[in-house]
């Protein structure tokens, strides 16, 4: 099944294109309901998500609904994957761990074929190399979430390191768990965990799919620079961050 919503028309961007105003096209796989896309479209990029499943409240460009193993790479400048993590997730039983599809492999595949930049996302534990290790006070927001971060680049960048002063919260599965309650001294809202993750249109199950736009925003950036299409805003999200939290 693939199911095309456009939701905004945008003209194309090649590379070795020099037209101004025109987006570079990024492809987003197994986007949910859209956190990697959100930081994307902040970084400057036109986004098409795929997922396999109805996503009504993506906030991308253009979402089709299809098997991200399958989709088309052709007309894209940068990709970007989310593969399921249960498999490798530290909240996922370790019995329970085999009953989840390994399909980070199968997607690193396909990737090394393309012919663009791309990053692979995924939790810690899981089977690929790290060039980036991100969590949310790296980037100036309140929350534990740390992910890992393959580039077809290598990427890297000197950031701070993962240093929480005070309880955050911290998304983890479709609830909240007894610990997450016992470090905080609260249970925490719907709007306390979209506050946490900077994201406002995802209902509680989504945002447990999701990474902060922050990150993707972070890693989108360095791809335009990969590209030759340097962002327009000045200085990198993590060079402002890290200015913020010298002047404080």
């Amino acid at each position: 099944m693939n199911t095309t919503r456009s939701l905004s028309p945008v003209r194309a961007f090649h590379q070795g294109s020099c037209v101004t105003g025109m987006r570079p096209r990024a492809l987003d796989l197994f986007c949910c309901a859209g956190g990697a896309t959100k930081g994307l479209q902040r970084a400057g990029f036109h986004v098409t998500g795929v997922d396999i499943r109805p996503q009504p409240r993506y906030c991308g460009d253009e979402f089709h609904q299809a098997d991200a193993l399958t989709f088309p790479l052709d007309g894209y400048d940068f990709i970007w994957a989310s593969p399921p993590c249960q498999r490798y997730s530290m909240a996922t039983p370790h019995a329970r761990r085999v009953n989840h599809p390994d399909l980070l492999d199968p997607t690193r595949q396909r990737l090394l074929r393309a012919r663009v930049p791309w990053t692979i996302e995924n939790v810690p534990g899981a089977p690929m190399r790290a060039d980036l290790v991100l969590c949310g006070c790296q980037v100036g927001l309140k929350i534990r979430r740390k992910r890992y971060f393959e580039t077809s680049w290598q990427a890297f960048d000197l950031v701070y390191a993962c240093n929480h002063e005070h309880p955050v919260v911290s998304v983890v599965g479709h609830g909240t768990p007894s610990w997450v309650r016992a470090q905080l001294g609260y249970n925490p809202t719907i709007m306390q965990y979209r506050e946490a993750m900077g994201i406002d249109w995802m209902n509680r199950n989504e945002l447990s799919e999701a990474i902060p736009p922050a990150y993707s925003e972070f890693i989108g950036r360095q791809a335009l620079e990969y590209l030759g299409r340097a962002p327009e805003t000045t200085g990198t999200l993590m060079e402002q961050n890290n200015g913020e939290r010298l002047r404080s």
